[in-house]
């Protein structure tokens, strides 16, 4: 008979392994010697532990599931329970046992995880429904397009919640979604519509653009283009591929009728610059005719000079003033001159002015003779305010002298 700690052979050649329950028999051996048989199954007993070995590493370092960890200790669990090999069962129980506990705690790890997923996962999806919802009614109508479909990327990328939740939130989601695009449709059906109108209006204004440029009525013309650009500014774009062709079309129209109008005006502004000279030249000679001494002779010039004025055509606007200016300043100096002469020449002017000269003369003659009879009375105060008044009656009779004179007189 032969025996090691853990197993035996006896006189029959039947093998035995000790356990905590007693011996167990593992099996018959014939072939060889018993040293033999206990080594073959003690080699039987190293493969189970190379066996759990290499299942506690995959259990602790793969993402074995706890179903197929299970099945697996269930499948050496029976070889042991079998005791078809001699070592130490109970060791191999006991580490089996183990990692029973292992897998079960790595079950409730993932049980965990899998509802810590789902929790982040759930919130995550709640705040894409809510910003969703938000971007529905936005009218940045790019950003917010682009940001939609960003979030149906980030949407595909979570993990799945259970059925009900998933649904109801993506539903929340696709709602949105569909909102956003009714409206923005919506918009730009509009716009579309806006455009088509401003393309109308547009062609309207082109079309009298174009009849307007061959006008030579410069000033209303020029004025309807301003009114032109006005109504064009106010009635906004027109689809793009149509806008850039009437802006060109109502842009050359203008073009052409104030560059018409520029080649008229700088042929005019030529003409009246020409004018202008020739009218400084005519004011020069115009001046030299004063001062008046022969008054028909300073008419007859003035009215030759003037003549010659009246024939020339218009000067620049800003040079007008000064130029007639100085024609109106001669023309004002023959006519005082004219009614100085008139004023000399009339018999009742000069009778009237006579005859207001001598009641002012008597006058003052008398507040004279009464001022020098109340001083001699010794009364100062009464001769004092008639010497105030005897010099407002002075200055009035200096005055009348002097129109008189005028008169030759």
């Amino acid at each position: 008979m032969s025996s090691d700690p853990w197993g035996r052979v006896d006189e029959t050649g039947t093998v035995y392994v000790r356990t905590a329950d007693g011996e167990q028999v593992v099996g018959s051996w014939q072939a060889g010697s018993p040293e033999e048989a206990l080594a073959y199954f003690e080699r039987k007993y190293e493969g189970l532990v190379v066996e759990i070995g290499l299942l506690e590493k995959r259990v602790k370092t793969t993402d074995l599931s706890a179903k197929d960890a299970q099945t697996a200790i269930d499948h050496i669990r029976e070889q042991v329970d079998a005791h078809h090999v001699v070592g130490d069962l109970d060791a191999l129980r006991s580490r089996l046992d183990k990692l029973v506990a292992t897998v079960e705690s790595r079950r409730e790890e993932r049980k965990q995880q899998r509802a810590k997923q789902s929790d982040e996962a759930r919130n995550a999806k709640e705040t894409l429904v809510t910003e969703a919802e938000q971007l529905a009614q936005s009218d940045q109508w790019r950003a917010a397009g682009e940001r939609l479909r960003s979030l149906v990327d980030t949407w595909k990328g979570l993990p799945r919640l259970d059925r009900k939740s998933d649904d109801e939130l993506w539903h929340r989601f696709s709602h949105a979604r569909s909102a956003f695009s009714k409206r923005r449709k919506a918009h730009f059906a509009s716009l579309d519509a806006q455009r088509e109108d401003a393309r109308k209006a547009k062609e309207r204004l082109v079309a009298e653009a174009e009849a307007l440029s061959g006008s030579t009525d410069w000033g209303p013309t020029a004025a309807r283009y301003r009114e032109l650009m006005t109504e064009w500014k106010a009635a906004g774009r027109a689809q793009r591929e149509h806008e850039d062709d009437l802006w060109n079309r109502f842009r050359g129209a203008q073009d052409v009728f104030f560059a018409a109008r520029s080649s008229v005006f700088a042929e005019r502004d030529a003409e009246q610059s020409e004018n202008l000279k020739l009218k400084e030249e005519l004011a020069e000679e115009a001046e030299k005719i004063l001062p008046v001494t022969d008054l028909k002779a300073a008419r007859a010039a003035f009215r030759s000079v003037n003549e010659r004025w009246e024939a020339i055509g218009h000067v620049p606007r800003d040079a007008r003033p000064k130029v007639e200016g100085r024609m109106h300043a001669v023309e004002r100096a023959i006519q005082e001159a004219e009614e100085a002469e008139w004023r000399r020449t009339n018999p009742e002017a000069r009778a009237r002015a006579a005859g207001l000269t001598g009641q002012l003369q008597a006058a003052v003659d008398k507040l004279t003779g009464q001022i020098e009879q109340a001083r001699a009375q010794g009364n100062n105060a009464k001769a004092d305010k008639l010497e105030r008044e005897l010099e407002g009656r002075q200055a009035l009779l200096d005055q009348a002298l002097k129109g008189l004179h005028e008169f030759g007189g």
